[in-house]
């Protein structure tokens, strides 16, 4: 089985023995739905339940009404579950938080002093907003506009960073591009040349390529320019398959870099260390790993840095005091295998 049967499989029978539901596979009037078929990895009601204890409470105090949640918050398999229950903690825990410093000082730069706060659904104000920027305009933080799920907010030895971060668990990909739909929706007209996404970057002049997202308003391409690496390996629009998010998060990281109001400005990915297919998803776009082969392909604005969810488990785990931490730690081990 691949990793996604795998984790489905691990992630009911979690949810078995801390719902105290032993019979939950052979009772399907209890499932969530999705496309209006039930499933067994999905559950009903309080979404919250899925939440670490410590963060139950508090996580929807934090959402309140200008923040949305994501829409699969119920399915056990939901990345932005995962997210909050790796990360919020620090943002109400000043230990945690003081361990994320040490965490993303060996993980991206020594310059960084201080994590000052860790936001779900990010987006900034003003110029810099998702509206402004990348022209996303009916959107809002966790809906329809590009919000990193994770985003923090630091203090460097110049100025302010900011790091942001997409989060994935048992996603094969990071999804197709939304403009390469042959059909009308709302007032976004259907794209009548989607074949032009696939071309090879050697045989096109990328940069001006009539990119429907242009045709919709959107700005991506404006903030991510291809290096001539990326021209010669590239058989395919970045974004086209596989690498729509990484483009976007990328764009928007670019664009906030490019205004010189932070010093440091990082796109990441933090993801399962198990989950294969996604490292390799745009092996078909020409970049084998994406790892290590995504920051080759545009010209140098925003660093690009990924890690493990395990990478940070394993940091706290060796580097808190007198145990602190143990029931968070026995709470992802059990439920992640982290």
């Amino acid at each position: 089985m691949n990793f996604y049967e795998t984790q489905k499989i691990s992630q009911v029978e979690w949810w078995k023995n801390y719902s105290s539901q032993p019979d939950w596979e052979r009772e399907p009037e209890k499932w969530g739905r999705h496309n209006k078929v039930s499933y067994a990895h999905i559950t009903k009601g309080d979404w919250t339940k899925l939440l670490w204890k410590d963060i139950q409470n508090a996580l929807p105090v934090y959402l309140g009404d200008t923040i949305k949640a994501h829409s699969s918050v119920r399915n056990l398999l939901s990345s932005w579950v995962v997210a909050a229950n790796l990360y919020f903690p620090a943002r109400i825990n000043t230990h945690l938080k003081d361990l994320l410093l040490g965490f993303l000082q060996t993980r991206i730069s020594s310059d960084i002093i201080e994590v000052v706060d860790v936001e779900l659904e990010y987006s900034l104000e003003g110029n810099l907003s998702p509206k402004v920027l990348l022209g996303e305009m009916n959107g809002g933080r966790g809906t329809g506009q590009t919000s990193p799920d994770v985003a923090f907010i630091v203090k460097t030895t110049r100025g302010t960073g900011l790091i942001l971060t997409e989060c994935k668990y048992t996603e094969h990909s990071f999804y197709r591009c939304s403009a390469r739909r042959t059909t009308n929706r709302g007032d976004k007209p259907a794209n009548p040349h989607p074949e032009k996404c696939l071309q090879a970057a050697a045989t096109c002049n990328y940069e001006a390529l009539p990119c429907h997202q242009k045709v919709w308003g959107r700005k991506y391409i404006d903030y991510f320019e291809l290096t001539a690496i990326g021209k010669s390996k590239l058989t395919r629009c970045p974004a086209a398959t596989a690498g729509y998010q990484l483009f976007r998060q990328q764009s928007l990281a670019n664009g906030i870099k490019k205004s010189g109001k932070y010093d440091l400005v990082v796109s990441s990915v933090s993801f399962d260390a198990r989950n294969k297919a996604l490292i390799r998803c745009l092996k078909t776009s020409g970049i084998p790993d994406f790892q290590n082969g995504w920051e080759e392909i545009y010209v140098h604005g925003a660093d690009f840095i990924t890690w493990h969810h395990q990478d940070w488990v394993k940091f706290v785990r060796d580097n808190q005091h007198n145990e602190e931490f143990k029931n968070w730690l026995k709470y992802l081990n059990e439920r992640y295998g982290y």
